[in-house]
């Protein structure tokens, strides 16, 4: 094994046995609370809301909730995060905050404009090196070790408006790569500059021949695209004609199983699939192993979590927090329970409510799996379908039906009184067959939905087309690659846009 590997293996070691020896307790959040409560005690967020008295406080947690309101992005970038946007100085967080995401948004709504600190950018690369460490545990080949990382995001090319910069975080992350780094990444600068996906693309997939990689990264819907098209171009019976070390897929941002064949086909070696909790606004989890079911929250990474139940005593149907609520943290969480994330992070958010749905799957080992979105969530008519029953409800179908749906949608039409499923699949059905498998297989999950099927929500309707389709709407609207995903449950704005695409470019789909 050439030196290089060689020390990327016994690293990889180190880390690993130093995390263990770590150990996972609630004292790392409240730690990490002190950190963040300290480090912007003097800004304007901070003394408007007492900092410096909480940290005096025997109760640490309790009065920091008490003198902090919980808070959205609209309500945050209103309120505060402008005025840090026009560059202002000591706001939300020390300094002037030079840099801010553009998060993949929502289709059909604007990107959210996130703050990217030098701090969280130090907790990314830390938490980087960390994920890497735990694949000393899988069984690789030596040869892996002397791989390349694929990143498949979004482009390096940021730009500035005003006194700050604005792009895709993995740009950002990118721009401050270090140049011990930058060798063992791919692809290089030249390619990661390329703002429009296709022609990144293309240029990957002629570069794909000359590389070693033995770790894929990304959205898998953007990362099987390219594997196909890579497999197409050259004619390979499986990437791993080229790519004979490539042994793991570390993936996120979308439920990985509807993508699983897809990746089969293009495969002849065992790829190790491990889930990874990135977005905009940190890294908060990621899969140690492929055999959990859940990611391993990460306490020590310049965040404080919380998290509220997701339930009609806290929530109203819209998805908008009630005034009365309470807000746990990883020392109150039970198993089992959905819980709306709640985050106080090194990049100046404070007790945002991020809007993903989790799960505790272990509250010793504090592991969790992401459920859905607060906004992608359906309740029509009472039915409370959440993203994670209808993901169950797809995996049955799929199995039973032997058939592929990699890319699907849903939306509450609330004129009909029913669910509108727009499902992309190559294979042949049979609609009224798989609309009906999927209507019981919901009814099977969630009985809510059972109730109101039996009495006051009509059947659902269903139009299938193949995934690509997807793809060229995303693309349409300038969203293609990256950390861009199709949602799996549509507001109406966003499924007017989405019919009207469909109604411009397949003017019979919708007959």
């Amino acid at each position: 094994m050439p030196i290089i590997g060689k020390l990327f293996k016994k690293s990889s070691e180190f880390s690993f046995k130093r995390n263990v020896k770590k150990g996972r307790k609630y004292t790392n959040q409240l730690r990490a609370l002190y950190k963040l409560l300290a480090k912007a005690q003097e800004t304007n967020f901070g003394n408007k809301h007492n900092f410096q008295t909480i940290l005096y406080s025997k109760k640490l947690v309790k009065e920091y909730q008490k003198n902090v309101p919980i808070t959205h992005y609209e309500e945050f970038l209103t309120n505060w995060l402008h005025k840090s946007m026009e560059g202002e100085k000591n706001h939300t967080w020390p300094g002037r905050i030079n840099f801010y995401a553009l998060s993949s948004g929502t289709t059909g709504s604007p990107s959210k404009r996130i703050p990217v600190t030098k701090q969280m950018i130090r907790s990314f690369q830390k938490t980087s090196v960390s994920q890497i460490s735990t694949l000393y545990k899988l069984d690789l080949s030596d040869d892996f070790y002397n791989a390349k990382l694929l990143v498949v995001g979004g482009s390096s090319n940021l730009k500035k408006i005003g006194k700050r910069f604005e792009g895709d975080l993995s740009g950002i992350l990118k721009k401050h790569t270090s140049f011990i780094f930058n060798p063992l990444t791919k692809p290089n600068n030249n390619i990661t500059k390329i703002t429009d996906w296709n022609k990144k693309l293309e240029k990957i997939i002629e570069k794909a021949p000359s590389w070693d990689i033995g770790i894929v990264a990304g959205v898998p819907s953007w990362c099987l695209m390219l594997i196909e098209k890579i497999v197409e171009r050259y004619n390979l019976n499986s990437i791993h004609d080229i790519w004979p070390n490539f042994e793991v897929y570390m993936h996120g941002g979308v439920f990985m199983q509807p993508y699983t064949s897809r990746l089969d086909k293009v495969i002849d070696k065992k790829v190790f699939l491990l889930d990874t909790y990135l977005a905009s606004e940190g890294y908060f989890a990621y899969q140690t192993s492929p055999e959990k079911e859940g990611m391993q929250l990460l306490l020590e990474n310049g965040i404080f979590y919380e998290f509220i139940p997701f339930t009609s005593d806290y929530f109203t149907e819209d998805g908008s927090v009630k005034d009365k609520f309470k807000a746990y943290s990883i020392a109150e969480v039970i198993v089992g329970v959905e819980y709306a994330m709640v985050i106080s992070t090194n990049a100046g958010l404070w007790r945002y409510l991020i809007g993903d749905l989790v799960k505790f799957i272990d509250t010793e080992k504090y592991e969790i799996k992401i459920t859905g979105r607060i906004q992608q969530y359906l309740s029509l008519a009472g039915e409370h379908l959440s993203l994670e029953n209808i993901n169950s409800a797809i995996t049955v179908v799929c199995s039973k039906m032997s058939i592929d749906i990699p890319e699907f949608t849903i939306y509450a039409d609330l004129s009909a009184l029913h669910h509108s499923w727009f499902i992309g699949s190559n294979n042949d059905v049979n609609n009224e067959v798989l609309i009906a498998e999927i209507d019981e297989a919901l009814c099977a999950v969630n009985d809510d939905y059972k109730t109101c099927r039996n009495h006051n929500l009509n059947s659902p309707t269903i139009t299938v087309f193949s995934p690509s389709l997807f793809y060229e709407f995303l693309d349409s609207i300038g969203k293609s690659g990256s950390q861009n995903k199709f949602p799996r449950v549509m507001n109406d704005e966003q499924a007017i846009l989405w019919k009207d695409f469909l109604v411009t470019t397949k003017p019979n789909i919708l007959k």
